[in-house]
């Protein structure tokens, strides 16, 4: 993907969050010089890998195949496992029209997926085999806003303004925007995007860029390479 691109999806996906009276963080709007300068102070921020992210899995097809996501907070994996201290995470993300965030699931992270505006968000479901492979024959159990929901395997959820669903680790599931941009929101246990992502085909979880212009703000995965 071209850093002009990216550019360009970091500003349309900051108006559309701001058309819902959300704003990001103050971290959110350093430029890559002001994050440099301050590299020792944002440590925090640089450690959890808390700010831009846009992914199209590796596969150049961002419009058909991709995720905007923007993680505002996130505990650690070592405070999770001693049970004490911060172990949640927040991001806000941006479900185009039919993108599709391909089938995945989680290890270790329970979420709540929330459409917190927008089209309707639709959400394909499977539980996992005893080898964490897709259960194209088992009923799928899910949480919706404290409602148990019983579906068959691969049904699709959909989820209105203001619904949400909980996700165990084991649920696989991929999401869309139907019939327009969804805004999403989501509150997790602490959120390892580098390793808790296991994905029904060989795709990616980060893109690779090609930097044709300057970016105006650093992705997640660009911190270790740009920051040190």
């Amino acid at each position: 993907m071209k850093r002009s691109r990216v550019n360009a999806i970091i500003a349309e996906a900051d108006a559309f969050i701001r058309s819902f009276g959300h704003v990001l963080p103050p971290f959110a709007y350093l430029t890559p010089d002001q994050m440099r300068a301050r590299r020792a102070a944002l440590s925090a921020i640089i450690d959890a890998r808390l700010g831009w992210d846009v992914t199209d899995y590796g596969q150049a097809d961002f419009d058909r195949k991709g995720l905007f996501l923007f993680t505002a907070r996130n505990g650690r994996l070592a405070d999770l496992a001693r049970g004490r201290g911060m172990l949640y995470a927040e991001k806000i993300m941006v479900s185009r029209r039919d993108q599709l965030a391909p089938s995945h699931r989680h290890v270790v992270k329970t979420e709540d997926i929330i459409n917190r505006g927008g089209a309707k968000l639709a959400i394909e479901l499977f539980m996992s085999t005893p080898d964490g492979d897709q259960d194209h024959a088992a009923e799928v159990r899910v949480v919706c806003d404290g409602v148990a929901r019983r579906m068959s395997a691969g049904a699709v959820l959909t989820l209105d303004p203001g619904e949400s669903v909980t996700l165990t680790p084991g649920v696989w599931h991929a999401f869309w925007g139907e019939g327009g941009d969804v805004l999403i929101g989501e509150v997790s246990s602490v959120n390892d995007d580098l390793t808790d992502n296991i994905f029904a085909e060989t795709i990616g979880r980060f893109s690779a860029i090609e930097e044709d212009v300057a970016p105006t703000h650093l992705l997640v995965s660009d911190y270790d390479r740009m920051l040190g």
